[in-house]
């Protein structure tokens, strides 16, 4: 039976014939989820973060990965904050072991290199996470939002302003579950500070530094001209996906294709989408009239090593315009006088510091917990009542989605206009000028180069 027809049916039942239910621990053991309220998953792209993703996923008694699709065997990461090995061999491990770990048989999980070969044969899939490298990330939603699939994809979501309209206006009208892989954006602290901030404890917020202490993972100033042999398990071919052709070089795979322009979005596209989240959601954002980038080490293939990038917001109602500043590399905003001597500001190298008429509210990344400065002015600070919804855990919350509960709050709906602005940085990057957004037109004012960023070129074979 389909998913509707079971439900009409027990509803009919229920109508005429009285049923004496029987708790489902009885039936199929403590624990047992039945198949109906199961969510098939599939997983494109299982490197480092699509291993933790699945990870995530197993943890869930109602959460089946039966596909995953990568054009990588295996490659070790154990240099990288991974550590261990990933890709298709080990996620099929990783499925194997949550079997055995839980007492359950053997799971079916098939693997494919390409994604659509595995989006045309499974037909079971109710829903797919993606966590490929940024350029693939577009044709890959696209490809299950056109198959009817609850879509999970990491941020920062697409590598394109172009995609990413057109990912968010597709998911829109598909009513599916969807989720950004802002992990913060389901957490205590996210919230927290969208309610102290609402609640005016430091009045009206007219500046905003957001930074990440991250830079580039190689030390390459150009591209290689050397040409090394592609490892045994890696399609090199399907690895490129959209992007033009490149002789392979592991410099580009399996980790370091962040630092490249055509396969990565830098450190801005690594840890806007954390670290700003609270701005957007608190202060409302929607597009910048302006944006600027200073950077170091301008190259025109790499990312570069460290950048300043200024943003400028319009007035929202009775919010007034906002300069947000964005940092990286290791470039952080001054102290504020009233940090107190010994406190940090941020977390581990990374934060989101608010400047209101009234005081400061400094945050941990990740929509970490945020504190106002100086520690008097907290405890003085009487916490309004919690307002918003709160949630379990940010799988949880999309699986949740998937089975028909409310729209995850990360949804691309809730998302989509952040991810195109930090991709309006990106662009200020390359290009290397203050740009002028125009909202109407859905381009940037008298820039040529910067509007053939905003949608670029795919390789031959490859669309949305």
């Amino acid at each position: 039976m389909s998913k509707s027809n079971r439900r009409t049916f027990f509803k009919t039942a229920a109508a005429g014939t009285a049923f004496s239910f029987v708790p489902r621990y009885v039936l199929g053991g403590r624990g047992f989820v039945p198949p109906s309220e199961t969510v098939n998953i599939a997983i494109i792209g299982s490197g480092g973060q699509g291993i933790e993703n699945m990870k995530a996923l197993l943890e869930e008694p109602d959460a089946r990965i039966i596909a995953i699709a990568d054009p990588n065997e295996e490659s070790d990461y154990s240099a990288y904050y991974y550590k261990g090995t990933a890709g298709r061999i080990p996620a099929l491990k990783l499925v194997q072991e949550a079997s055995s770990k839980n007492n359950q048989e053997s799971r079916r999980c098939s693997e494919y290199i390409d994604f659509r070969v595995m989006l045309e044969k499974e037909k079971a899939i109710d829903a797919v996470l993606v966590a490929t490298p940024d350029h693939v990330h577009a044709v890959a939603v696209m490809a299950a939002l056109q198959s009817g699939k609850h879509v999970y994809c990491e941020k920062p979501l697409c590598h394109s302003i172009y995609e990413a309209r057109k990912v968010v206006e597709t998911a829109h009208n598909a009513k599916v579950a969807t989720q950004m892989g802002n992990q913060g954006h389901s957490g205590e602290g996210i919230r927290l500070t969208c309610e102290w901030i609402w609640d005016g404890a430091i009045g009206p917020i007219r500046e905003v530094h957001a930074w990440a202490d991250a830079s580039r993972w190689g030390k390459l100033t150009e591209r290689p001209t050397e040409t090394p042999p592609v490892p045994s398990g890696l399609n090199w071919d399907l690895w490129l996906g959209p992007a033009a052709y490149r002789p392979y070089h592991p410099t580009y795979a399996p980790v370091a294709w962040r630092d490249w322009w055509d396969f990565g979005s830098g450190v801005i596209g690594d840890f806007a989408c954390h670290h700003l989240d609270p701005a957007f959601w608190a202060l409302k954002l929607g597009y910048p009239t302006s944006v600027e980038a200073v950077v170091c080490d301008r190259r025109e293939e790499l990312v570069p090593m460290g950048s300043l990038i200024y943003f400028e917001f319009p007035g929202r109602g009775e919010m007034p315009p906002v300069k947000l500043t964005w940092y990286e590399g290791g470039l952080k905003p001054p102290t504020p006088e009233e940090l107190e001597p010994g406190r940090t500001l941020g977390r581990d190298g990374h934060g989101i510091l608010f400047i209101g008429d009234k005081g400061k509210i400094v945050c941990g990344g990740w929509g970490g917990t945020p504190r106002l400065i100086p520690e008097t002015a907290m405890k003085a600070y009487k916490l309004p009542a919690k307002s918003l919804p709160r949630t379990k855990e940010h799988h949880r919350e999309w699986l949740d989605a998937c089975k028909g509960g409310p729209a995850s709050s990360a949804n691309f709906d809730a998302i989509g206009k952040m991810v195109e602005v930090v991709l309006m940085g990106v662009i200020a990057m390359r290009v290397g000028e203050k740009l002028s957004w125009d909202t109407a037109s859905q381009r940037f004012t008298g820039n040529a180069k910067a509007n053939d960023l905003v949608h670029p070129p795919y390789r031959e074979g490859w669309s949305l």
